[in-house]
């Protein structure tokens, strides 16, 4: 059930090092590091009509990260709104394993000429394809894969980081202070969340996640509340991710390729995009040497 605790009854909570730890490290292994396994491993071992390595690594990511979400909410020092917990994890399983699919065949259709910073109709070997229904189709599948799983991904995901925050609240000022373990991860970590929302194009989910999260802080410090040390990482590695995507903006602002493809009021090009884009013709025009 839902009941919380008596916010007058606080319980010390250290620094969670080794969830961080394993959260960080498998974020960066599991999820940044699938294309990049996809695309380094040869062929021979992971045919096209086959997962790729990529994709155990999705499969793993789906079962190891509701996990850690669990553990880090067991461990929170205030009793949280179980159900919706539940339901959060339920909802960010669908949606990874929706987004497994889609991604699969988005990433393995690079090895055919696919190119990212495109849009689905503008594709050299899609805009071609006949019958035309055929393009509606990969439509669809670029919809389950960006939209829809992308959703169902990160929603619950910000939302059960969220709920864990607001119980990372102490009345004792000498808590408020994070060890240097935690100073160690949070450049990993924020760099990770960086590549999370550009990629994922969840700007707006995340800056409401992180102006709920400021909305939090302030409203609790009106009661005499500051931040635990699992509380300040969190909050922390939100600030350098915005730093991040920041500077990410500024440096790609006249692109006007990426402008194209990203004509929104929000401009925030994926970093695949960007590879596909002009790191290919790097190794291309290396190659041509």
């Amino acid at each position: 059930h839902g009941a919380v605790k008596n916010e007058d009854t606080f319980k010390t909570s250290p620094f969670h090092f080794d969830l961080w730890f394993y959260f960080t490290l498998q974020n960066w292994v599991l999820d940044f590091g699938r294309p990049i396994a996809m695309i380094i491993l040869p062929l021979e071992w992971f045919p096209l009509n086959k997962p790729s390595a990529g994709d155990y690594f999705h499969m793993a990511y789906n079962v190891i990260t509701p996990f850690l979400l669990l553990k880090l909410i067991e461990r929170s020092p205030k009793t949280l709104p179980r159900s919706m917990v539940y339901v959060s994890i339920i909802m960010f399983v669908m949606g990874a394993s929706i987004h497994l699919v889609g991604d699969s065949v988005n990433h393995r259709l690079i090895f055919s000429g696919y190119q990212h910073h495109l849009s689905v109709r503008e594709n050299p070997i899609i805009k071609n394809l006949k019958p035309e229904t055929l393009i509606d189709s990969f439509e669809l599948l670029y919809y389950y894969d960006e939209y829809l799983g992308h959703s169902m991904w990160y929603i619950p995901f910000f939302l059960i980081l969220f709920i864990y925050f607001t119980g990372c609240f102490t009345p004792v000022e000498e808590e408020s202070r994070m060890p240097v373990a935690a100073l160690l991860l949070m450049g990993p970590s924020s760099l990770y969340y960086w590549y999370l929302v550009t990629e994922g194009q969840i700007f707006i989910l995340y800056i409401f996640t992180f102006f709920a999260m400021m909305a939090l802080v302030m409203h609790q410090k009106r009661k005499g509340l500051v931040l635990d040390s699992n509380g300040l990482f969190l909050f922390y590695s939100f600030i350098i991710t915005l730093v991040l995507i920041a500077l990410w903006v500024v440096w790609l602002w006249n692109d006007k390729i990426l402008r194209k493809k990203y004509p929104g009021v929000i401009y925030i090009p994926e970093p695949w995009a960007f590879y596909t884009l002009h790191m290919n013709n790097l190794h291309a025009a290396k190659e041509s040497l």
